[in-house]
């Protein structure tokens, strides 16, 4: 049976296996489309049918999360983890607590974090997790209740050497302390379970801003090995979220000039450069919408809606929001404009017919599983940290964190080469992830 047939076969199984699931049938796609050379070098890869148990979890389940809130109401929300691959390690992937929480989407959370995983280049399995719960507007103690009924029966299937969670969208350093208390409390073990934790009892530094850091990272290295620099570059990011507030402060460390910023309101544009403590006033501090920054800066313009948040001109492009934000036609303006680098914050932000527009036009285009993998490299130091129980300093940290982003790019780019697609970062990045947890899974046997 050809390669080709075998991918088809593979994906034409996962559509017939989980209807209705959308975001999970395009990661699945995605990765699947750009293992056509490994297989056809790797004849193994087919006998054991390792795409056939890659995109399969090895375990998943959904469960009530009854809890109380401050009125008095019994309320019930929908519980999800997913375990997908643990052939690299314990499982290790966020928990998000948001509206449009589902099994797809968290499964293809998961699924990306197999690949992504791997590239760190650390000892951690994919998984996802989550709940279809909106702290938005929620008290304190409303939180906690929640957070408490959640652990209660996520505890069951978690543990250091077998499932460490982290936060992610809706799940920061309050949630992940109300889950560890209860964890602890019900378990009588004070072990580094969850990542994502408050320094000074057990989590580690550069945590919060890791994902950010790590996107510019790797974006300055690609565009040094392009004999560029971020130095002058303008650059507009999407989001006002963790990702897109750090990735801003080192972007302009590195002497880029970032020039908008958004949520889901609309977006600003600032052509004197964000200035990011007014951002932060707003998003960390006031708890205020984004349209007020062109209360305090009044060069600055804010619209309504995010759309035509890429019609302004830049020279790289960060999408930092949420999935699919950023479509084929906005790919094709930031090229009219002459963006030369585009690099995923968020997961899965670009739509596919967008990164072809890319591919197609010779702009440097770092897809998710790749560019943000930083947020789940310092996971994973914070793991490691954990195990030996040490701590480590910022500098450490962060030394580190560029120390492995710097790693992803040289791994994805030679995977590309040496596969026949040179300068295709999205399919290196499938294949350099892929290839390290075939071989595991091959090493282990028939698990």
């Amino acid at each position: 049976m050809s390669s080709e047939t075998v991918i088809q076969a593979v994906y034409q199984q996962v559509l017939t296996r989980n209807p209705g699931e959308p975001e999970f049938h395009q990661a699945v796609k995605e990765a699947l489309d750009c293992l056509d050379p490994v297989l056809n070098s790797h004849p193994e890869y087919i006998e054991a049918n390792i795409l056939g148990r890659l995109v399969e979890p090895e375990r998943q389940f959904i469960f009530r999360i009854p809890w109380q809130d401050g009125k008095g109401n019994f309320c019930v929300n929908r519980g999800f983890r997913v375990g997908f691959n643990s052939a690299l390690g314990p499982y290790k992937g966020g928990l998000r607590f948001h509206p449009s929480v589902n099994l797809s989407i968290i499964k293809f959370l998961g699924f990306e974090q197999i690949l992504k995983n791997s590239l760190t280049g650390l000892m951690m399995g994919g998984a996802k997790g989550g709940a279809d719960f909106d702290p938005k507007g929620k008290s304190e103690s409303e939180i906690m209740r929640f957070c408490q009924s959640f652990m209660t029966e996520l505890c069951r299937h978690i543990g250091p050497d077998t499932d460490v969670p982290a936060g992610d969208i809706g799940v920061g350093r309050r949630e992940i302390g109300f889950m560890f208390g209860q964890y602890k409390r019900i378990q009588n073990k004070f072990v580094g379970v969850l990542t994502g934790k408050g320094p000074e009892w057990g989590g580690s530094l550069v945590r919060t801003e890791a994902t950010g850091y790590g996107l510019a990272y790797i974006i300055s290295e690609v565009l040094k090995n392009k004999g560029r620099s971020l130095e002058g570059m303008t650059v507009s990011i999407s989001g006002s979220g963790n990702v897109a507030i750090y990735a801003t402060e080192k972007v302009q460390q590195l002497g880029g000039k970032v020039v908008t910023l958004s949520d889901s309101d609309g977006f600003i544009y600032d052509p004197d450069g964000v200035n990011l403590d007014t951002v932060r006033q707003l998003k960390e501090v006031v708890r205020k919408r984004i349209k007020e920054y062109v209360s305090v800066h009044k060069n600055a313009q804010y619209t309504e809606g995010c759309r035509g948040i890429w019609n302004v001109k830049c020279d790289v492009a960060l999408p930092c929001a949420t999935e699919n934000e950023l479509d084929e036609e906005s790919a094709k303006i930031l090229v009219k404009n002459g963006c030369i680098a585009v690099g995923e914050g968020a997961n899965m932000p670009t739509m596919p017919e967008a990164v072809r527009v890319f591919q197609s036009n010779n702009v440097l285009f770092l897809p998710g599983k790749a560019a943000n993998a930083g947020g789940v490299a310092v996971s994973g130091l914070e793991m490691a940290q954990n195990s030996q129980r040490i701590f480590w300093t910022f500098e450490q940290a962060d030394a580190e964190l560029r120390k492995i982003m710097i790693t992803i790019y040289k791994n994805i780019s030679q995977a590309a080469e040496d596969y026949g697609c040179s300068g295709n970062f999205v399919a290196g990045a499938n294949i350099a992830g892929f290839v390290k947890v075939a071989s595991a899974m091959l090493a282990q046997g028939l698990v």
